[in-house]
């Protein structure tokens, strides 16, 4: 396994850390808006809609009453001779009361029915709500801390292993030259050394 970082830029750890983040912010603010929808919608179905319903079971129990008054009204005052009166508007608004009651009763059963429902839904997505939440609120921050230890350290890196000053090199250099020219001294002439042996030739 190799122990070696191959890393192209410091920048685009910078750039997750700061995704990171964001991240963890809009997600926080989704899951409240989720949640806050949620509850609305809940209690539009379970409290709204249950109350509306049911008094409107009342109403149009009501209008089902009335109707069948004004019906037996008809009836027994609008009777001439032995001819029974038709009392066809009376009968129409009876039709109409009780497809009144009819869908009330229907759509508060429906409320009934369906609110253990919602109510079972909305529980479990609260805890999934919640698991999301967590990785959110504590490994979010986990990785956006590992993120800034891996910029600290490769920026702590990059100023012990980074290339030495020119003047340094330079330095070394000529205090090369200067102890080379010292073990190698040259002739008065600028010629090579001469052979110390070697003993000049007397002259004729």
């Amino acid at each position: 396994m190799s122990t070696q970082a191959d890393v192209k830029s410091i920048d685009t750890l910078v750039f997750v850390k700061a995704a990171l983040v964001s991240y963890a912010h809009e997600t926080a603010q989704a899951l409240a808006e989720v949640e806050l929808e949620g509850r609305r919608a809940v209690d539009y179905i379970t409290v709204d809609r249950a109350a509306f319903w049911k008094a409107e079971v009342r109403r149009a129990s009501d209008m089902v009453n009335d109707a069948i008054k004004d019906l037996e009204h008809c009836r027994a005052f609008k009777k001439v001779g032995n001819n029974q009166p038709s009392c066809i508007e009376e009968k129409k608004n009876l039709e109409k009361a009780r497809a009144r009651l009819a869908k009330a009763e229907e759509k508060a059963e429906a409320v009934r029915r369906w609110t253990p429902v919602v109510l079972q839904q909305f529980r479990e997505t609260c805890v999934r709500l919640v698991h999301f939440r967590e990785v959110v609120d504590v490994d979010c921050p986990k990785a956006v801390a590992h993120v800034e230890r891996m910029i600290k350290a490769l920026d702590a890196y990059r100023e012990v292993s980074g290339p030495r000053p020119a003047s340094s090199s330079a330095a070394a250099g000529g205090a090369t030259s200067v102890t080379r020219q010292t073990e190698e001294p040259l002739t008065p002439g600028g010629d090579a050394p001469a052979d110390a042996s070697r003993q000049p030739e007397p002259r004729a």
